[in-house]
């Protein structure tokens, strides 16, 4: 098959997964559909469903499992997006999740149709997840965990997120956090007799303005600490002194740091003026650049290899031992855009790359 062929086969898969709607919580269609599939390409021994996520093959064997990684769910729709019908316009295919990441999953499922798995030097196995887009506690990817502890057997993941076509390596940690600075309500003809908590809040802010990202070196990759203000709330009537005011801060944080330092982080900097209450965390992914699966991957495909300046499952993956990368056709500038859409031609050069790989 031409590389051009390969492009239009799984752009017409990628247009097919669009055209089932799967926002987050609503991941049953896709999965129902995905099951399917896999009836028609593994024996029913190796198809393991738990809620709408599947784990596709075998994990006992003799030779070291790599593991294809795709989540099933998209972010919800952008408003203006509505009535617009997923499509194929000249080198693109357009619709939510094309690039993030169902594009990805066109290559998972078109290297599982063509590989004999049986003879590759490696054991092969597919996961298709739901509930990415969500709260780190709420992954499709727990219970299976809790169903197949066997997962911890993986030797290499290839989470198929949108990488521009270059393997990222580990991820930043998130952390959201709200802050709530108290203050007293009062007319706003008279603000002496009330205390602004929206004016408490400006020196912290102006910090905020102030603050520079932090690169920190990992294993040779640069991955850069953020904190930033991202919602804000305050305020109950246009002629009172607001008596609260609340904003949510996003941290994020370079491989190697834990959850409890991040924390202390942010509290050091807010230094007592505001309540804090952390409201989620997921850890960052290490990076895993001695890996020998890793290190065989970029000889064999030549790819170049970046830090991955976002929250992938790589961290999920680090948490139970099993070392991760991030590999993927889609765009980043596309994921969780309106008019989302993904460039054709990578879609077979990622197929091509992992086939190289797999095939060793």
């Amino acid at each position: 098959m031409s590389s051009q062929d390969l492009a239009t086969r799984l752009a017409h898969t990628t247009l097919e997964l669009c055209r089932i709607s799967s926002p987050i919580t609503h991941e049953g269609p896709i999965a129902d559909f995905i099951e399917r599939w896999a009836a028609q390409h593994f024996p029913p021994g190796e198809i393991f469903r738990v809620g709408h996520t599947l784990l596709l093959g075998r994990l006992s064997d003799p030779r070291p499992t790599v593991a294809l990684i795709g989540h099933l769910d998209t972010v919800p729709a952008h408003p203006s997006d509505q009535g617009r019908e997923p499509r194929i316009e000249g080198e693109r295919v357009h619709g939510l999740g094309a690039s993030d990441m169902k594009g990805g999953l066109a290559v998972m499922m078109a290297l599982a149709e063509d590989l004999r798995r049986d003879t590759l030097p490696v054991n092969l196995a597919f996961l298709f997840y739901e509930r990415e887009e969500g709260a780190y506690a709420e992954s499709g990817l727990i219970p299976l965990f809790a169903k197949r502890p066997d997962l911890a057997q993986v030797r290499f993941g290839i989470a198929m997120e949108p990488t521009d076509g270059v393997v990222q390596v580990g991820c930043v940690g998130s952390m959201q956090v709200t802050v709530r600075f108290a203050g007293r309500s009062a007319h706003s003809a008279r603000p002496w007799q009330g205390e602004n908590a929206i004016h408490k809040a400006g020196p912290f802010l102006a910090e905020l303005l102030a603050r520079q990202r932090v690169e920190v070196d990992v294993a040779g990759f640069p991955f850069y600490e953020v904190l930033n203000a991202t919602l804000a709330k305050g305020g109950r009537a246009r002629n009172v002194i607001p008596e609260s005011f609340e904003l949510n801060l996003n941290y994020r944080f370079a491989p190697g740091k834990s959850i409890a330092r991040a924390k202390q982080d942010v509290l050091e900097l807010v230094a007592g003026r505001a309540e804090v209450e952390f409201t989620d965390a997921s850890p960052s992914g290490p990076v895993v650049a001695g890996n020998p699966l890793f290190q065989k991957l970029l000889a064999i495909t030549g790819l170049p290899a970046a830090s991955k300046q976002a929250w992938t499952d790589v961290a999920r993956f680090g948490e139970w031992g099993v070392d991760a990368i991030n590999y993927g056709p889609g765009e980043t500038a596309q994921a969780h855009q309106a008019h989302e859409s993904a460039p054709i031609p990578p879609l077979a050069v990622a197929y091509e790359k992992l086939a190289a790989f797999l095939r060793g």
